[in-house]
């Protein structure tokens, strides 16, 4: 089973296609993981993808996509694989198709877990880190013993720069941006999955839809 997993931050997508993969047997395949991988053992597109990470620009798609079909021809892919957080853009949606076509692939499911804005800015800025250790806590979730302190040290917490609510709603607004598209793209093999439920309850909902429970 070929799957696309699309949520914005902070939606649950990365803890949801953990779960799948234990059910279904297939590998998460997270393009930022991927990409890092390629730099740090120094492959050939590790290397033209570096040059363009050191000088802050974006790593194009071809690169990316190029990485991809080397990744979907491993044995572990056999079964299928879950895509994460990729493609964010119609033009990488064509690539991804022309990639697939090109190995006899095709595409089972894009799947996209909807949250409301107020839940994951309620989510995310309500987190904070112990820097030297990182230990995750949450204001309202999981709160600390003493207020803004680590359990184990009692040092003070900080709230990452991508939690800050400012922060978070720039990065939905970029998301809702570049996702609306794509759901009229992949109008003929989406599903939309009320992803603001509990953990168990969105995982169960996801099996069920897969034909897997």
């Amino acid at each position: 089973m070929r799957l696309i997993f699309i949520g914005p931050p902070g939606g649950g997508k990365g803890t949801q296609a953990k779960l799948l993969v234990e059910k279904l047997n297939i590998p998460q395949i997270s393009t930022g993981d991927m990409l890092r991988g390629h730099v740090k053992n120094q492959t050939e597109l590790g290397i033209e993808a570096k040059k363009y990470m050191d000088s802050g620009q974006l790593v194009p798609d071809h690169l990316i996509l190029s990485m991809m079909s080397k990744r979907f021809q491993d044995p572990d892919c056999t079964r299928g694989y879950i895509l994460d957080g990729f493609p964010r853009t119609i033009p990488q949606a064509e690539g991804l198709d022309n990639l697939i076509e090109k190995l006899n692939q095709k595409l089972d499911r894009v799947i996209i877990l909807e949250v409301n804005d107020e839940i994951i800015v309620d989510r995310m800025s309500g987190r904070r880190i112990h820097l030297s250790s990182g230990r995750i806590y949450h204001t309202k979730y999981n709160p600390p013993i003493n207020d803004n302190k680590d359990d184990v040290t009692n040092e003070e917490l900080s709230i990452r720069k991508d939690d800050e609510e400012e922060t978070v709603r720039d990065r939905l607004q970029v998301y809702h941006n570049l996702t609306s598209p794509l759901i009229d793209y992949y109008k003929d093999i989406i599903s939309i999955v009320n992803g603001s439920k509990k953990i168990e309850d969105v995982h169960k909902k996801l099996i069920k839809l897969l034909g897997n429970d």
